[in-house]
């Protein structure tokens, strides 16, 4: 449980990023990472409502560290 935990703390908010920095969009590194997170919950990987909780707050940093990043590149 705890290592699910970690891993939900920090793998979405890597993927937005990591997505972003591929795509130069934030929004769609998000999309994309909300869409890996549809399909973990699909297939069960998600124990509890926790769990889920803090995969949209690690989305929520990932999307607004990634948006920063992509007005930092634009200026």
């Amino acid at each position: 449980m705890v290592i699910k935990f970690l891993l939900a703390l920090f793998i979405p908010c890597l993927l937005v990023i990591l997505f972003t920095r591929v795509t130069y969009n934030h929004y769609v590194g998000t999309a994309l990472a909300v869409a890996l997170l549809i399909v973990s919950i699909y297939r069960g990987y998600t124990d509890s409502v926790l769990i889920g909780v803090v995969d949209v707050i690690s989305l929520l940093a990932g999307f607004l560290y990634s948006r920063n990043m992509v007005n930092r590149v634009k200026r």
